[in-house]
């Protein structure tokens, strides 16, 4: 079996999505032949081996409302897929971009595609799209979602009617990456004692409009002034956060720690009281950084989305969550779980059960293969 994905993107600084593309092809290089499409973040074709797969980085010229443009793609999958003649095309949407491409292979490979979130701000430009989109969903050969939600709260996949097309694939975490061993032990007493008699709240993403950080450095006014706030990650609205933070007068209070890497991500989740992701828009679909903070054996503070977001971290069971764009509400829900250790440790260890029972790599391998052998129409292994 064959399968090339449309990856998105690979650089240390790609978001959840690619992050699971990764991993995925990661587990799935095991079992079947895999490689990955991405755009470049320069302008020039490159070919990246990762493990027994190739990942072929092809040059982009720009990028105009969250779509990159890499002319030569469209040519290059179609030289790709003669040579190699693929099983299975798996498309990782929203991406305009994979979606051109796709449209210039011939007929033959099955149509996977993996839907990560709608189209949330370009509205515009989606009324523009939308027929093309339709077009694609309805006749892909299977659609995967890592939650039910992702089926229930789109409001542009309409097109697939037939729910035998639909199906729930949980992301998956390696949760061997976040057991605390004696390197996170170090890692976390380091912790400790640069931030000493600090209770840490952590927090992880690219800094961007959805992800509402802003309102969780104004939520921090609200907490003990013993309270930390990590923030980990980077991008177009840092400078924003830092001023907002700094005229909020919380500059001892919110450290932004700016890229952090990935072996010591374990650290600061096990190093945190609670980890917060105050997301304001449905474009945050899961959150990944939930389940990795989940696995570590934390609670979480999260908004109300309705969609994956509040399918993993369930209110008042593995933390709480409260409204979106309501910065007392996200105090009141931090100054609860900081005021009750015994609640904390409940939730992190509920956290912990959820993830373990469904979101492992391994499930999500599986998962993925028999959704492959279904519109392949290979039989199930045993």
């Amino acid at each position: 079996m064959k399968v090339l994905h449309f990856g998105r993107y690979y650089s240390q600084y790609f978001g959840g999505t690619e992050r699971h593309v990764g991993s995925l092809l990661d587990c799935l290089q095991h079992h079947i032949q895999v490689a990955n499409v991405v755009a470049s973040e320069v302008c020039r074709n490159e070919v990246v081996r990762r493990g027994g797969y190739d990942i072929h980085k092809l040059a982009s010229i720009g990028t105009l409302a969250g779509t990159t443009f890499c002319p030569t793609m469209p040519s290059y999958v179609r030289r790709l897929n003669a040579r190699e003649r693929f099983d299975i095309i798996h498309l990782h949407f929203p991406d305009p971009m994979s979606h051109l491409a796709y449209s210039f292979l011939p007929k033959g490979p099955k149509l996977v595609i993996s839907w990560h979130s709608d189209i949330v701000r370009q509205k515009k430009l989606l009324t523009l799209y939308q027929p093309f989109l339709n077009h694609i969903v309805a006749r892909a050969d299977a659609i995967i979602a890592a939650t039910p939600k992702h089926f229930t709260s789109s409001k542009q996949m309409n097109a697939c009617q037939d729910p035998k097309r639909k199906h729930v694939v949980h992301y998956g975490v390696d949760l061997g990456r976040f057991e605390k061993n004696e390197q996170t032990k170090l890692g976390v007493a380091r912790l400790a004692g640069k931030y000493p008699n600090r209770r840490i709240i952590f927090a992880l993403g690219r800094h961007v409009y959805y992800k509402g950080f802003d309102y969780l450095i104004q939520a921090m006014r609200l907490l003990p002034s013993d309270t930390l706030l990590l923030l980990g990650g980077c991008g177009p609205k840092t400078l924003e956060l830092q001023q907002l933070s700094a005229k909020l007068g919380l500059s001892d209070q919110v450290i932004f720690l700016g890229r952090i890497p990935d072996e010591e991500l374990p650290h600061y989740y096990h190093g945190c009281e609670i980890f917060c992701m105050p997301s304001v828009e449905p474009s945050e679909a899961f959150g990944l950084v939930q389940m990795e903070a989940m696995a570590c054996g934390k609670p979480i503070v999260c908004c109300e989305l309705n969609n994956g977001v509040t399918y993993l971290n369930r209110s008042t069971e593995t933390g709480l969550v409260v409204p979106p764009r309501n910065s007392e509400a996200l105090a009141a829900a931090l100054n609860e779980l900081l005021a009750n250790e015994e609640k904390r440790s409940e939730y992190g260890k509920e956290a912990y059960a959820r993830v373990l029972q469904e979101f492992t790599l391994k499930q999500m391998t599986e998962g993925t293969l028999a959704v492959y052998r279904a519109v392949l129409g290979i039989p199930s292994t045993p």
